[in-house]
């Protein structure tokens, strides 16, 4: 977790304080690897710590005690923070996708700091990190680090400043104004962003983009809210379909590589994240009164494939045989045989016992 040692006023130069990395609050505490970062409790080095300090400690020595004006500070110092700002989104998205919201948080925040050293206030390379930072906090009940209102409205503030933004940035900001709506109880206003989203990513990405996909599902999610069951049932299928035939794709390039582990894809994070949206959908078929066996069977099929892309055999196997007896209810379903076979791949990739050692 880290180590810490107390700030010694005297120590520091006359004019100077050092902040809390968490809350920018008076720091009383120093990191005793790096001696760069500073902290106003134990509980916010230790939050950092996990969060992403100890996978950048080392790097922010020679940015922090660094001189400004030096040759080092001119050549180097950037090209350090854009390395820090790539760290910094893979951990906190990671952490996102894995539900690891509040260790979301300081790798989040960071992001957002290092971007804007390097690129400067009010620029549209902030967005990205002003959206990674609202999606956390909106996870989280309470945080140190501001209201997802307030990030929200930063980056819409630099999008309507500059109207040039990418595609990819504008619906970025729809489907993260949509969740802050379906977070506060607007539910009118959420389905009007996440319309928006999907028709900006439909545009950028094309009709069978997962991208696209993904904003069909938070559509999904707002008409169950407002009881309207059909359009719910329609947009999941729709998601469905779509996830179902990039999986197959990805599976059948695995296949072609013998199965290497060295090539897997999506991430364990990623799989986590796509589970909790097949779970979601599963679970709504299977409560429905008008239960759906091919739809169960397809999404049972896409959880099967998402977890032997992501490596868990066992998880795939269970869903294998959740997909196998919905496809058996329909004679002559067009699913069965691909079923069987996504069955026979996640039997064979068993780990093999272990001998006993007694």
């Amino acid at each position: 977790m880290g180590t810490t040692s107390k700030i010694f006023p005297l120590a520091l130069a006359k004019g100077t304080e050092k902040l809390c990395e968490v809350c920018q609050r008076r720091a009383y505490l120093q990191c005793t690897e790096c001696g760069v970062t500073f902290y106003c409790e134990t509980e916010h080095q230790q939050a950092d710590w996990v969060g992403i300090h100890e996978r950048i400690c080392q790097l922010l020595v020679p940015i922090r005690t660094s001189m400004p004006g030096s040759c080092w500070w001119n050549s180097d110092v950037e090209r350090h923070l854009k390395k820090l700002i790539e760290i910094c989104r893979l951990v906190a998205e990671s952490k996102l996708s894995e539900g690891k919201h509040q260790e979301a948080l300081p790798a989040a925040q960071f992001y957002l700091r290092c971007s804007m050293d390097v690129h400067g206030p009010n620029t549209t390379q902030l967005v990205p990190a002003y959206l990674l930072l609202a999606d956390a906090n909106m996870r989280k009940e309470r945080s140190q680090t501001g209201s997802p209102e307030t990030r929200l409205f930063s980056a819409e503030w630099i999008v309507f400043r500059n109207p040039d933004c990418s595609h990819a940035i504008h619906h970025r900001l729809h489907r993260s104004l949509g969740r802050l709506n379906v977070l506060t109880g607007n539910l009118d206003a959420a389905l009007m962003n996440f319309a928006n989203d999907v028709y900006i990513a439909c545009e950028e990405y094309g009709l069978d983009s997962i991208i696209l996909s993904d904003g069909y599902f938070l559509m999904a999610g707002v008409f169950a809210k407002q009881g309207k069951m059909p359009i719910t049932r329609s947009l999941y299928s729709e998601v469905a379909r779509t996830w179902h035939s990039h999986l197959t794709k990805l599976v059948e390039a695995q296949i072609q590589n013998a199965w290497d582990p060295d090539m897997m894809e999506p991430s364990y994070a990623k799989c986590i994240e796509v589970d909790e949206m097949f779970s979601t959908m599963l679970e709504f078929e299977q409560n429905d009164s008008r239960k759906d066996s091919a739809q169960v069977a397809l999404v049972a099929c896409c959880l099967a494939m998402v977890w032997l892309l992501g490596g868990d055999s066992l998880k795939a196997l269970g869903f294998c045989n959740t997909a196998l007896q919905a496809s058996q209810l329909i004679p002559n379903h067009d699913l069965t045989e691909s079923i069987r076979s996504l069955l026979q791949l996640a039997q064979r990739l068993q780990p093999e016992p272990q001998p006993d050692s007694h």
